[in-house]
């Protein structure tokens, strides 16, 4: 890596030459006329690096390969007339295996054998770590592009099934630079078979580019796939939690049993719905974004018909179009019924709501009739209170006076203590005001 001369910049970003050289990080392959390449693609879910560390250690001259070298995702090893291109994505591994095209597999053969001549041997194949998700022999070969002529060797060459083919790319002159041939079928030996022919001589970047573009419209096309399974399983699950929900709406509706009871069958369907999203969820979005990688690649081939066959892309679209449909159908169906149920629990909680608060009005109607009866009752006990007060300060006023008619003067105790009466109730009534006012006033 060349340094930066730091004269002429500020400082660089920690992430810029990663960033800038992602486009530089996985380069189509050069690829010499006529040539065989064997792809295989495995899901990689459980496999780790080392995993395929060890494989590809088991390539002749590459016994000393590290695993700093596999960080990349990419990797492009030179064995001994072939090479192996390594590719690691997010949920699988291809390899590729580009070499000269075998002898007896030219144009015009009849579906040669081909598993047995791959260059790096069928035992490493098979012990490549994963799970099989795609496994193609390309063959690319620099003949005549005559439609009826390259239909029926196309044939001959590909076995038994429906030949689809396109012509791919435009020229200077307008025509299109090679031609693109299969039947979309597993043979016996597990892979499937396609075949590009040129019609003359093709820069070995152009066959890289195009090998490049057909082999992972294929690949994705299948990962895309991988979602119509998970959708087709889940109909019957959603068709049985769609029923619950209008159940428990027309329970809502019709105030057919408690609260809780509907409560307790809302959160349960909730439950169940957000763990079939959490687990499915991601199956959508890979399936929407592989599809959109087909589209994509499919339309850099810019197809032509060959005469009297379909293109790849209709082939291709009238099969993946109506699946991509069912699954995007199935997501929304997902997503619509998580946001019907949080509809209703809306509704729900808005009668639970009401119910409460008419619950909460009874009680403060029943706290304000206690509060009033309080009142009259405290009422009463002050009159009570004022009487009793008043009965014991006139009997202290009729002992005063008993004491001071003793000590000789001139007084009637009970002629006092009748006539303190009124000044003595007026008094404690007095004194309780105040506390009152005292009690009630600002602080």
């Amino acid at each position: 890596m060349n340094e930066i001369d730091s004269r002429f910049l500020p400082a660089d970003d920690a992430q810029r030459r990663v960033l800038h050289n992602e486009v530089h990080a996985r380069p189509s392959a050069r690829v010499r006329l006529p040539a065989l390449i064997t792809y295989v693609a495995v899901l990689n879910e459980d496999i780790t690096r080392e995993q395929e560390l060890s494989q590809l250690q088991r390539l002749p001259g590459h016994a000393d390969l590290n695993l700093q070298q596999l960080q990349g995702n990419f990797l492009r090893l030179r064995c001994d007339g072939f090479t192996v291109k390594w590719e690691r994505h997010t949920e699988f591994t291809r390899y590729s295996i580009v070499q000269p095209l075998p002898a007896h597999a030219g144009w015009g053969a009849v579906l040669p054998e081909l598993a047995s001549h791959v260059a790096t041997g069928t035992d490493w194949l098979r012990g490549l770590p994963g799970k099989t998700v795609a496994a193609i022999q390309m063959a690319m070969l620099a003949e005549g592009m005559g439609d009826e002529d390259m239909l029926t060797q196309a044939q001959q060459w590909l076995g038994e099934g429906m030949v689809i083919g396109s012509h791919m790319g435009n020229t200077v002159s307008g025509q299109s630079h090679s031609c693109l041939l299969t039947h979309f079928r597993i043979g016996a030996d597990g892979f499937e078979r396609m075949l590009v022919v040129t019609g003359g001589r093709t820069p070995e970047g152009r066959a890289g580019r195009i090998s490049q573009r057909v082999l992972e419209f294929e690949t994705y096309r299948l990962m895309a796939l991988r979602g119509l399974p998970v959708a087709k399983h889940l109909s019957a699950e959603l068709a049985q939690a769609e029923n619950k929900l209008a159940d428990i709406a027309a329970r809502l509706d019709a105030k057919d049993g408690s609260d809780q009871e509907l409560l307790d069958d809302l959160v349960a369907l909730a439950a169940r719905v957000e763990r079939t999203t959490a687990e499915h969820g991601y199956r959508f979005s890979a399936t929407r974004a592989y599809d959109a990688v087909v589209r994509e690649r499919l339309g850099e081939l810019r197809e032509r018909p060959v005469h009297g066959t379909q293109t790849v892309g209709e082939f291709m679209q009238r099969r993946l179009g109506p699946a991509m449909a069912t699954v995007a159908a199935t997501a929304q169906r997902l997503a619509s019924l998580s946001e019907r149920i949080t509809r209703t629990s809306a509704l729900l909680r808005t009668r639970v709501d009401i119910a409460t608060e008419t619950q909460n009005q009874q009680l403060l109607e029943k706290l304000t009739r206690g509060q009033d009866l309080q009142l009259k009752l405290q009422s009463t006990v002050e009159g009570l209170s004022i009487a009793a007060i008043s009965y014991y300060v006139v009997s202290l006023v009729l002992y005063g006076a008993k004491a001071l008619s003793k000590l000789g003067l001139p007084l009637n105790p009970e002629m006092v203590a009748g006539l303190s009466i009124p000044l003595v109730l007026w008094g404690v009534y007095r004194t309780v005001q105040r506390i009152h006012a005292r009690l009630h006033g600002p602080n």
